[in-house]
């Protein structure tokens, strides 16, 4: 079966989504940062201070050609994967690709829920976070749209919008 790709902007909520939708497909769910971190045994932050963005983008490249074409997966990339490269292209040639597409408040209230730490947006006040968000969205934005479906999604607080956000991917498979 061909692998599901959940892609969108950081903190839109593709881990959550994808981990359960695997779940109800018994599908084995990846994250393609946590893959490049388990492989080379250091965090995307110290990969991206040690050797630059030119390096980590190209081994990004490599390591999504290599768990893309693992069976019966659903992953879950980066947010910057798809606006470099030919990765779009190559994501919509072995996977059901969906965008998960929110506002930027969804995103920013998704930011104040979540416990991880983003390198990018440190020591930025809220006019700075807001701005810097909505500026990245509308780059990437022609990247994420190559996707063969899009999935508006609102601020995901329980369960069953998780839920409800699976049936809809579901639906489009």
């Amino acid at each position: 079966m061909k692998c599901i790709i959940l892609l969108g902007y950081m903190c839109v909520g593709k881990t959550t989504v994808g981990r359960e939708l695997a779940k109800q497909l018994g599908r084995t769910f990846y994250d393609l940062d946590w893959y490049i971190e388990e492989r080379f045994h250091k965090k995307i932050p110290q990969i991206f201070a040690e050797e630059g963005e030119v390096y980590f983008r190209d081994l990004e490249r490599r390591m999504l050609r290599e768990v893309a074409e693992f069976e019966d997966i659903v992953l879950s990339l980066g947010g910057g994967t798809p606006c470099h490269f030919d990765n779009m292209a190559y994501v919509n040639t072995v996977a059901d690709t969906f965008y998960l597409r929110a506002q930027p408040q969804t995103i920013l209230r998704h930011l104040q829920m979540s416990r991880g730490k983003r390198p990018l947006l440190e020591g930025k006040t809220p006019e700075e976070l807001s701005t810097f968000v909505a500026t990245q969205i509308a780059e990437r934005t022609p990247f994420y749209e190559q996707a063969q479906h899009i999935i508006d999604i609102d601020v995901l607080s329980d369960h069953e919008k998780v839920q409800q956000i699976v049936e809809r991917i579901q639906s489009e498979m």
